[in-house]
């Protein structure tokens, strides 16, 4: 398995979605919560077809840390990518560490 560095985890806001392109052309949308967790996700809104996921709202559903779209609002979980909304749709969701000081996510698991 091969790690992909994404960026610096000091460059990411806390709360705040960030898109990052990888070498496959597909979109990665990082989330760094404010307790030093980072999620990332497809970047793809499988309601829309827009890559917007990035832009969504963070929150809480029951205690699952989650991204709503900015586009619909359905509302995904951090940690695996499933729609709190429509059990039947899920995006990626990829592997991610912090090394170093850096963010670096598994592209080929998603």
């Amino acid at each position: 398995m091969n790690w992909l560095r994404i960026c610096e985890f000091s460059a990411l806001l806390p709360e705040r979605g960030t898109a990052a392109l990888l070498p496959d052309g597909r979109q990665a949308a990082l989330f760094p919560l404010s307790d030093g967790r980072v999620f990332a996700l497809d970047n793809l809104d499988p309601f829309s077809g827009a890559q917007v996921l990035s832009r969504g709202v963070l929150g809480d559903r029951g205690g699952v840390a989650t991204v709503a779209s900015p586009m619909h609002k359905q509302v995904f979980a951090l940690h695996s990518g499933r729609c709190l909304d429509d059990e039947k749709v899920a995006v990626s969701a990829y592997p991610v560490r912090l090394r170093a000081g850096y963010v670096e996510l598994l592209p080929e698991t998603a």
